[in-house]
């Protein structure tokens, strides 16, 4: 079976099995109240220490709905790689310090042969921004597998097209990578970030590579989003400056859900 290794375990999060259950249970546990799961989110990527609350506020919806949350499509940017294409893993599964995260086959295949979808064995292999979800999603959803997608300078129909093609029912949770503003001094941060998740929640895209780095991605999803009249709802915001104390240069964070629209009524009901 070829396994992809974890490229930043002791860094972005600990490396020890033990601290990293610890850490994660720590993090979704004290999201007091969590909600029902989305159909969508977006998730930051960063270190634990810093962005690891937001992440946990999409990650906690989900345990109650483990036994029906069988496949997830994870998408991220390419930090170090620079491709025209979304990439799949030359994989079968995805390890972290917790264990293997098993690839979904079927979900593969549905999109191997979309436009704009390749297999990179190099744009997975030191990227951090799916990476770092794995640990929340074997604590969360131990069952599922994955269909992880690093997301280079791809349009965003594009991206929405592969969307559509693993989007399913219930079962189907789409995950989407992305902090916010980069290395801007804490107010302007503050600002340019409440912009970015207006603009989401707005559904009004597309965003441009200084409001968020998985700007890729997000704008797919924002695409899949208006295709599918989901109901975006923001979470939680803060920057690196809120959890590291650093005001110089922050790098904002935010958890956004999607959710599908509620079933018009009969005019009988």
């Amino acid at each position: 079976m070829r396994v992809r290794q974890p490229a930043v375990a002791g860094t972005f999060y600990p490396e020890s099995s033990a601290a990293l259950r610890r850490t994660v249970d720590g993090l979704v546990a004290a999201v007091a109240d969590p909600g029902p799961p989305p159909k969508a989110m977006i998730v930051p990527h960063a270190g634990y220490r810093y962005s690891g609350t937001m992440a946990a506020l999409g990650y906690a919806t989900l345990p109650p709905a483990a036994n029906l949350i069988r496949h997830v499509v994870l998408l991220g940017p390419c930090h170090r790689v620079g491709l025209p294409a979304l990439a799949l893993p030359d994989a079968d599964a995805l390890a972290t310090p917790l264990g293997d995260v098993p690839v979904w086959a079927d979900g593969v295949a549905a999109v191997a042969g979309l436009p704009h979808v390749t297999t990179s064995r190099a744009a997975h292999a030191y990227e951090h921004s799916l990476e770092v979800h794995l640990p929340f999603l074997q604590h969360t959803l131990p069952d599922a597998d994955v269909v992880p997608l690093a997301v280079g300078w791809v349009g965003a129909e594009d991206v929405a097209d592969v969307l559509d093609a693993v989007w399913g029912g219930p079962e189907t949770l789409i995950v989407v990578s992305s902090d916010l503003s980069h290395y801007l001094a804490y107010p302007q941060a503050c600002r340019r970030d409440a912009a970015t998740i207006a603009q989401i929640v707005d559904l009004s895209g597309p965003l441009d590579a200084d409001q968020a780095c998985g700007v890729w991605p997000v704008n797919g999803l924002l695409v899949a989003a208006r295709r599918r009249h989901l109901v975006p709802q923001l979470v939680g915001a803060c920057n690196s400056g809120d959890t590291c104390g650093d005001m110089a240069r922050v790098v904002g964070y935010a958890c956004i859900r999607f959710d599908e629209p509620a079933p018009l009524r009969g005019a009988g009901a």
